[in-house]
């Protein structure tokens, strides 16, 4: 018996010829630019995100390869569209989903998909817990991602083999038909550790020979963390005091051999912790007329609190 054919409501079918990029008269890369304004994305993942050269290196070479076909396309060269379903593997905290965000921006604007919008989820958002139940939720989550992206976090937890009652493989094989059938109207983004990743698409061959692009995420160096560091303090109107900066550089390299290290992500709790510190140090001089800089600055003594300078796990 055939499996049965998925079909997501208000969806551009996959048989639409050339994707769903809208006819252009642009006949150089630079016409195909200045239309779409996609260099002003890469520029600002460039300026936004610190380090992963290779990672932005790639999205380019996956915008030069869209901005041709937009031109083979013109010619009438092209008939099919490019497969755009992709696998970013790495740690948490190395910048998967700021990445896939952009990368909606670029395929939208780039008129590969209609809106432009990304709908992230996990196992939990697409299987059911009873017999009946994950179709309805896989095919909801797949109809408010159509037209952007959908970024699966996690994505091996759809596959539990060990447990023949999962109802993951359910889930799988709804998002391998609408990966196939409406392709110009859906890219999906699958993410992960890269060791468990591998395993998933051993087990899954189908899913696998569906993935047309594989970015390897790379940990940031200490010297790209205390960069991020200082970004994200000047996002939140904060700065490092005379030797804050240097009691977060030792901060950092205790943190880094310690595990469950999260990279962007665990900067970003280490600095919310200097916070509540310098918070706290401040409401206790109640009687004090606090100046911008008191309330902008952080201390080394709100960065030497953490319990890491003890010796212990956070």
């Amino acid at each position: 018996m055939a499996a049965p054919m998925y079909t997501i409501p208000g969806s551009v079918a996959a048989a639409t010829p050339a994707a769903a990029a809208p006819a252009s008269n642009a006949r150089t890369v630079a016409e195909v630019l200045s239309q779409s304004q996609v260099e002003a994305v890469m520029d600002e993942l460039d300026r936004d995100l610190v380090g992963l050269v290779p990672v932005k290196q790639r999205i380019r070479d996956i915008a030069a390869l869209l901005v041709i076909d937009k031109l083979r396309i013109a010619r009438g060269l092209q008939a099919q569209s490019p497969s755009l379903h992709m696998c970013f593997t790495g740690n948490p905290g190395t910048g998967k989903t700021t990445v896939a965000l952009r990368m909606a921006e670029i395929l939208h604007r780039l008129g590969y998909v209609r809106k432009g919008h990304l709908v992230a989820v996990t196992r939990d958002d697409l299987v059911g817990q009873y017999i009946g139940h994950t179709a309805p939720k896989t095919k909801e989550v797949l109809k408010k991602a159509m037209g952007g992206v959908l970024f699966i976090d996690e994505a091996y937890y759809l596959y539990k083999p060990d447990n023949e009652r999962d109802y993951g493989q359910e889930a799988i094989e709804i998002l391998l038909q609408v990966m196939e059938n409406q392709r110009d109207d859906l890219v999906v983004i699958l993410a992960g550790y890269k060791d468990r990743m591998d395993t998933f698409f051993q087990s899954n061959p189908g899913m696998s020979s569906r993935i047309a692009h594989h970015l390897d995420f790379p940990d940031y160096s200490e010297g790209e963390l205390q960069t991020i560091a200082g970004k994200m303090l000047a996002q939140m109107n904060y700065r490092f005091g005379k030797g804050a900066e240097a009691a977060f550089a030792e901060y950092l390299a205790l943190r880094l051999a310690q595990p469950h290290f999260a990279n962007a992500r665990s900067v970003r709790n280490a600095l919310d912790r200097a916070r509540l510190r310098q918070a706290s140090r401040l409401f206790a001089d109640r009687d004090r007329e606090l100046t911008e800089a008191d309330l902008t600055t952080l201390t080394p003594a709100d960065i030497r609190a953490s319990r890491h300078f003890n010796g212990a796990s956070h």
